[in-house]
C-alpha cells in the first residue's frame, strides 16, 4: 500500500512538472497579449500598462475556470460557436492592430494616450485565439475530469506563472521605449507589432 501511495505521488508530481513547463511555454511565447504588452510598455510605460497585465493574468485564470466548469460541453453541442467566436477573435485583433500601428508618440501617449484597462484585457481573452488553445489544452489534458480540485490545480498554476511572464513583454516594451525616441522610430515599431498581431491569426483561420 505504501508503494503505491508513493508512486501515485510521484505520477502526480510529474504530472505538475508538466503542466507547470506547459504554463510557462505557452505563457512567455509569442502570442496577441504579449505583442500588445510589448507595445503598451513601449508606448505607455511599465505603470500605465499594469491594469492591462493584470487584465491578462487574472483574465485567462477566470476563463480556465469556467471552461473547467463545463463550458467545453457548450461548445461542443453546438459547434458553430466556434465560428462566430472565429469571425469575433478575427475582427477585435484586427480593430487592435490598427490601434497599435496608429499609436501616438510617447510623449503625447503620456498626455492623452489610453492603454488598454483591466476589464478590456479580461475580456479580450475570450476572442484570443491563443488563450483559446491554452485553456483548452490544460483543460482536457491537465484536468480531464473537470473536478474542482483539478481545475483548482491548474488555475493555481497559471495564476502564478502566467502575470510574471506576460509581464517580462511589458519590461521589455519599455526598455525599447529608450531607443525609439523619434517619432520615426516608434511608428515603425507599431507598424512592425501590428503586422506581427496579423500574423497572429494565422492558426486562428487555418480550418
Amino acid at each position: 500500500m505504501r508503494n503505491g501511495f508513493v508512486q501515485n505521488c510521484a505520477m502526480n508530481t510529474d504530472v505538475l512538472t508538466a503542466l507547470v513547463a506547459f504554463a510557462f511555454v505557452t505563457s512567455i511565447t509569442p502570442g496577441p497579449n504579449n505583442l500588445m504588452l510589448m507595445a503598451s510598455g513601449a508606448n505607455f510605460g511599465f505603470r500605465r500598462t499594469v491594469p492591462h497585465m493584470l487584465g491578462v493574468g487574472l483574465g485567462f485564470v477566470f476563463m480556465l475556470v469556467v471552461l473547467g466548469a463545463g463550458l467545453v460541453q457548450v461548445f461542443d453541442a453546438f459547434p458553430q460557436a466556434y465560428t462566430v467566436l472565429k469571425v469575433c477573435s478575427v475582427a477585435y485583433l484586427l480593430y487592435l492592430a490598427w490601434k497599435i500601428a496608429n499609436a501616438a508618440p510617447p510623449q503625447a501617449a503620456d498626455r492623452a494616450g489610453t492603454p488598454i484597462t483591466f476589464l478590456q484585457a479580461a475580456l479580450f481573452q475570450w476572442v484570443n485565439p491563443k488563450a483559446w488553445a491554452m485553456a483548452l489544452t490544460a483543460v482536457s489534458v491537465y484536468a480531464p475530469t473537470q473536478s474542482l480540485g483539478a481545475i483548482a490545480a491548474v488555475a493555481a498554476v497559471f495564476g502564478a506563472i502566467n502575470l510574471p511572464t506576460v509581464s517580462s513583454w511589458t519590461v521589455l516594451g519599455q526598455q525599447m521605449r529608450r531607443v525609439l525616441t523619434s517619432p520615426r522610430r516608434l511608428r515603425v515599431f507599431n507598424i512592425v507589432m501590428a503586422l506581427l498581431l496579423v500574423a497572429s491569426l494565422y492558426p486562428v483561420l487555418l480550418p
